[in-house]
């Protein structure tokens, strides 16, 4: 019997020693498993083969006792145990691409920034661009101002105007994309 089948024997009987002693006699075909693995990854893969040994042995040896047949059994569940960091890992950063950080807020869909959030330089762009909005959308343009500096809700502007609420949310939609285009030309 090898000393790594005696070892995870002793594991399996609750041999709290035994698994201090197993890291030593595995680690290095671990770390080989492990650059293997990571050698089939794309590039710009920041998990280092070190890194993926640690995570899978901590799989293998954590808190619930695990029960190994040989040395070949325990290879293969460190293989699986790799194969699953990894898929982990690449969930996480596809998550994070796709936005998966970033928090849900709740909008008004009619929100629209306040003038006292608008820093002055940036509040001379938007008069412009605005006065630009006037001359070619006058009722748009009249949406905008009656939300972002009279304070009227979605609601009473579509009232003001005549208009249906839901032609206001339109129209508030186009004027902020347009506005921020306008404005981003003129910096």
């Amino acid at each position: 019997m090898s000393d790594v089948t005696r070892i995870l024997n002793a594991i399996e009987r609750g041999d709290a020693k035994a698994t201090d002693e197993l890291l030593p006699l595995v680690y290095e075909e671990l770390r080989l498993l492990a650059a293997q693995k990571l050698s089939h990854e794309a590039p710009g893969q920041t998990l280092q083969a070190t890194a993926l040994v640690h995570e899978a042995y901590l799989r293998l040896v954590g808190d619930e006792p695990q029960s190994w047949e040989n040395r070949g059994h325990f290879f293969a569940a460190a293989a699986e145990a790799m194969r699953r960091i990894l898929v982990e890992n690449a969930r996480r950063k596809k998550s994070l691409k796709h936005g998966g950080n970033r928090q849900r807020v709740e909008l008004d869909e009619w929100a629209i920034v306040a003038p006292e959030d608008i820093p002055p330089d940036d509040m001379l762009a938007l008069d412009e661009a605005l006065e630009r909005l006037t001359g070619s959308h006058k009722a748009v343009a009249d949406l905008v101002k009656l939300r972002a500096f009279a304070g009227l809700t979605g609601k009473q502007a579509a009232d003001v105007l005549g208009i249906s609420e839901s032609k206001a949310c339109e129209d508030l939609a186009y004027a902020r994309a347009w506005l921020s285009l306008e404005v981003s030309k003129g910096q």
